[in-house]
């Protein structure tokens, strides 16, 4: 009986995080008289409550029509956030996987204190550091170019972060021996550290990709025209009257979300692990 209470309580807050996604999915498929009929005392203020149907009354794909076939604008924004989202991801590999090694395996002068700095500025929300940001890329007349949001964000401290704790659980002897055996400090990191510390990597991927898809506070902060925004900003740009639009393009914009995230879902809980094993 007390199972039973237990799960039936935990019942409750997976259906309020699942009902937002329930809405979405049959939104997309309401007509347009439907969705101002249901959605009318929102907008209209009138009439006391919403009217929604878990299934629509008539089902229709023409939001889906119009979006995947009549909308180039959908196809342009969609295309920017694959650009971005990925440049972002592959700089940080190059950068802040080499850098996590460094800190996990070298001794150094100032090692601890360089490693505290970089979680600390992991902690810092872009308002604190936008108008900094702002000056510098200006000065390298990177604005309202993507590479404004691309550049600061290859260098974020958080991959470094999860990466080292993964690269820290490599025994240490095991890269001495390698190292007596007369490999090279690239081969130890290259046939060792990549291979035994893959989970941190594909954890910060698979971090990084669910962040940066959806990022809003940069592109607007550092993007003016509009054909350069990627497409977590399309969505405000859609009026209450093309509601079913705004549905379908939710949906669309989800999958590559929730496609990554169950494919890296263990490697997020090894992230997890890393995190709290740091040091």
């Amino acid at each position: 009986m007390r199972k039973t209470m237990v799960e039936l309580a935990l019942l409750f807050p997976v259906l309020l995080v699942c009902i937002p996604v329930l809405l979405l999915l049959t939104g997309g498929f309401m007509s347009r008289s439907e969705l101002r009929e249901g959605l009318g005392p929102v907008f209209t203020g009138m009439g006391d409550y919403i009217r929604w149907s878990l299934v629509p009354d008539y089902p229709t794909f023409e939001n889906y029509k119009k979006m995947l076939f009549e909308t180039p604008q959908f196809f342009v924004l969609f295309w920017n956030s694959v650009k971005m989202t990925g440049c972002i991801l592959a700089g940080q590999l190059l950068v802040g996987v080499p850098a996590a090694w460094a800190f996990a395996v070298y001794r150094f002068p100032m090692e601890k204190a360089l490693f505290t700095m970089y979680v600390v500025l992991m902690l810092l929300p872009f308002q604190v550091v936008m108008l900094s940001n702002y000056l510098v890329l200006d000065r390298l007349h990177l604005m309202n170019t993507q590479w404004a949001v691309i550049a600061p964000a290859i260098f974020s401290t958080f991959p470094v972060f999860i990466c080292y704790g993964g690269f820290k659980q490599i025994p240490a002897a095991m890269l001495e021996s390698a190292r007596m055996d007369g490999a090279g400090e690239l081969l130890v990191f290259l046939k060792i550290g990549l291979p035994l510390g893959k989970g941190g990597i594909l954890s910060a991927i698979t971090l990084g990709f669910l962040e940066y898809w959806n990022l809003m506070e940069q592109p607007l902060a550092f993007l003016e025209s509009k054909e350069l925004w990627p497409l977590s900003l399309y969505l405000p740009e859609i009026s209450w009257q093309q509601a079913g639009y705004a549905f379908a393009a939710s949906v669309i914009t989800l999958v590559p979300p929730v496609f990554v995230f169950l494919m890296g879902q263990d490697y997020l809980e090894q992230g997890i692990v890393y995190a709290g094993l740091k040091g």
